[in-house]
This record gives C-alpha cells, structure tokens and sequence, in this order.
C-alpha cells in the first residue's frame, strides 16, 4: 500500500491548522486549528474487507513530572511512551480518502462524541481522555482525531506517526468505548497491508 497526504509531507512539520496546541509568546501554548489531515491511499490488497487509521506519536514522556514546569526542561533523553492522537475504525473497504477537517476542524473541550462517526466508521478514545482526566475545565471522552501539543520544555521534537492498515475483517470485534491498544491487538492477524506517514511537532520555541 501507498499513503499520502495533501495536509502536510512526509517528515516534514506538521502545520498548526492540524495541531491541538501551537506555540504563544505570552502563555506558552494556545488552541490551534486542530483538522485531521487529508490522507488518500492505494495499492489495496485483494481480499481487503475494512481500514483503520492510527495516529501515535512516539515521543511523549514516561514521566510527566516536569512537562510543562516553568525553569525545567524535559531532556531528549527521557524515557518515551506511545500516546495515540487518532483511532478511527471500520473504514468501509471501497473507501480510499480523507478529507482534511473530515473529523475534526476545532478543539472540543471535554472531548468530541463517538465512538459512531461519518459514513458507518467508529472512533476509539485518544489519549486526551487519559491526559485531562484530572482537568477541571477539559476532562472528557476524547473521540476520534485531537492533534499535536506536546510540552513546551521539551528538548525533543516529537515524531506523529499516520498509519493506514487493510484488514480482512468487515468491523473490528469491539463494543463500546475503546482506544488505540485495543484496536491494535486485535487487529493482529488480520493485517493484510500497511503504509504509514511521519511528521514533526515542537512548542519548544528553542526548537522553532
């Protein structure tokens, strides 16, 4: 399979039109434009019954005692946890694009609604849901695509990873609510393609 996409190039910075945070002057960080990205795919193996589309990005810190403390910074080298920004489902199998702001065109404080979403998909819970859990003002189930903001002292840019899988099942065995790990165990064994995209975020203004 072959992905690609109109909103932003592969390795290159994500723009801040599809990022949940961009960086501010006087308050470190600020809502951004928040759009998932245009994402089109082919090359589709035979025998394809659904698609998923993943987002993780790889580099969000394990220990989040100093991410966003003013006077400290959290050094490239602490250790990394897996964090998904977008767990869409049951893509219908004669589907090839996305459309950019599809699924979302904005920050939703306490989260979007889900998991049923447009033209029969489902989406699982990102990881804002966990983040914001103890936030008075933004706690919620965060469906579907939240984008990039990663903290502000971070000396490391972050790595958002797009992933589309062809699977031969019709839906994914799930109910209810459910996130990325989820989705990806059990998909296991019944990916018969993938293809995938990166791009790169920061709000260290050391790093701009």
């Amino acid at each position: 399979m072959k992905l690609r996409s109109d909103s932003f190039t592969d390795q290159a910075v994500i723009p801040e039109r599809l990022a949940f945070g961009r960086a501010d002057a006087a308050t470190k960080v600020a809502l951004a434009g928040n759009a998932n990205p245009h994402l089109a795919w082919e090359d589709v193996p035979e025998g394809t019954r659904s698609f998923v589309v993943l987002c993780v990005d790889h580099d969000v810190p394990a220990v989040p005692d100093d991410i966003n403390q003013p006077g400290k910074e959290v050094a490239a080298d602490t250790p990394r946890v897996d964090f998904y920004h977008w767990v869409l489902v049951d893509i219908p199998a004669e589907v090839r694009e996305i459309s950019e702001g599809a699924y979302s065109d904005r920050v939703t404080p306490r989260g979007k609604a889900g998991p049923l979403a447009p033209s029969g998909t489902r989406q699982g819970l990102n990881d804002y849901s966990k983040f914001f859990a103890h936030d008075r003002d933004m706690s919620g189930d965060y469906f579907g695509y939240d984008g990039p903001c990663p903290p502000w002292n971070d000396a490391l840019q972050h790595r958002y990873t797009f992933t589309i899988y062809a699977l031969d099942l019709e839906e994914l065995p799930l109910e209810g609510k459910f996130g990325g790990a989820e989705a990806k165990a059990v998909m296991q064994g019944h990916i018969l393609a993938q293809a995938s995209l990166t791009g790169t975020y920061t709000l260290n203004e050391k790093l701009l």
